[in-house]
């Protein structure tokens, strides 16, 4: 198993502690994300799915109001932050404190979820490639900043995806982000390899192989595999069916040195970390 060094993120200035692997969960205020299951669109919906992720064991929410899926609608900067308005002010009036995530990939979103609701991380699918003005927002704001390796848009990203080398070109893509990121100043910085964004079902299993290499950046490493088509495709089934080969992806990646895990379903994460840590702590005797 592989063995890593502690990692912190200063989230609302206090040091989150990635020795024990976190949890994040996904809350969508989207009418169409892939997995249904993850969609809340009224007051009470949010505050359930914020409640149960947080008693089940997330440390982080992660809130979105734009779909990534395959072919997903293109909504206006205004319609997004329309939507995470309301869903950021009735968490921030439910459950004052909780660490809260944005997943966007547009400057003047994240920038107005830290400064107007004190939003603790902006989690960019686009690693600033979707919005000129992104890097130079994150560092003026200082707070983590999670970069997600993308080919393309979510838009055109399944129709032909191709590499020569997968691993040298995501990993040159990290070194150039993380190398102007640092040369802004931004200090606390996540890689996400991007499951299903831009490769097909093998791309995403030779990622997965090779996922404990991510620590040649000494950088924490959020994997988000929850309920996708690398898993449902494989097993021929949808993803309401998907959360058993979730879980298995989710302990392999912890195993290759995961220090976040993305899910929709929190309780099967926690599961699968106190199992992991277990066999870790055992492997020392």
């Amino acid at each position: 198993m592989e063995t890593k060094t502690t990692k912190y993120i200063n989230v609302n200035g206090k040091l989150m502690d990635l020795s024990q692997p976190q949890v994040m969960g996904i809350l969508n205020v989207t009418p169409d994300s892939f997995y249904a299951g993850s969609r809340q669109q009224t007051e009470e919906e949010i505050i359930n799915r914020a409640s149960q992720m947080m008693e089940e064991g997330a440390t982080i929410i992660d809130i979105g109001a734009y779909s990534s899926r395959p072919n997903a609608e293109h909504i206006s900067p205004q319609e997004e932050m329309r939507r995470l308005r309301m869903g950021l002010e009735i968490i921030n009036r439910h459950h004052p404190g909780c660490v809260v995530s944005v997943d966007t990939f547009r400057a003047d979103v994240a920038r107005m979820c830290v400064e107007e609701y004190g939003v603790a991380i902006i989690n960019d699918i686009a690693a600033g490639e979707m919005d000129s003005q992104m890097f130079d927002t994150i560092a003026r704001l200082g707070v983590p900043y999670i970069i997600m390796h993308m080919q393309g848009t979510p838009q055109n990203m399944q129709m032909n995806p191709h590499y020569d080398n997968l691993l040298k070109e995501v990993f040159f893509y990290f070194s150039e982000k993380v190398q102007r990121l640092h040369d802004l100043g931004v200090k606390d910085i996540i890689l996400d390899p991007g499951f299903g964004f831009g490769k097909t079902l093998e791309h995403n299993y030779q990622l997965m192989n090779h996922l404990e290499e991510f620590s040649l950046f000494e950088l924490p490493l959020l994997v988000g595999i929850s309920r996708k088509s690398m898993i449902y495709k494989l097993l021929e089934g949808n993803p309401d069916e998907a959360l058993n080969g979730t879980t298995i992806l989710n302990t392999i990646a912890l195993q290759k040195g995961a220090d976040i895990l993305r899910v929709h379903d929190v309780k099967a994460a926690m599961e699968a970390v106190k199992i992991v840590g277990k066999m870790k702590e055992c492997a020392a005797f």
